[in-house]
């Protein structure tokens, strides 16, 4: 994996522009913060995070990936301001779960998620090398 930082651009922090890999590609569906049963055990915004990080990396060893195989990410929030407020605690609950590699990242805000209780729903794009 590769990642791609312009030269003259501003470091992004916790994140990448862009990333370049190899190999065999394995797609995760949005992973939201609801335990094996399809249980919420919080409604706490990191909480949820980290129970949906949890969720990726499940899949992503059921194709024989780990975290670090991750090139892209995207997050979909249901409410900027806690998501922004929790970033303390999002980080740390980032590194324990995936590592403090710099995935291609996208967040955006959306109204709400299919789920009423869900705060975040988090989609990945992971690459096994050859």
């Amino acid at each position: 994996m590769k990642i791609l930082q312009p030269a003259h651009w501003a470091r992004p922090r916790g994140y990448s522009n862009g990333v370049m890999a190899r190999g065999q590609t394995v797609c995760v569906a949005g992973m939201i913060g609801w335990d094996a049963q399809c249980q919420f055990q919080t409604d706490d915004f990191a909480g949820q995070v980290r129970q949906a990080l949890e969720n990726v990396v499940a899949v992503l060893t059921e194709a024989g990936a780990k975290p670090e195989h991750i090139v892209r990410m995207t997050w979909y929030v249901t409410d900027k301001k806690e998501y922004l407020a929790a970033s303390r605690e999002v980080g740390q609950a980032f590194r324990e779960v995936i590592g403090s590699f710099n995935a291609a990242m996208t967040a955006v805000q959306v109204s709400a998620l299919i789920e009423d209780r869900a705060k975040v729903e988090i989609e990945v794009t992971a690459i096994i090398p050859d």
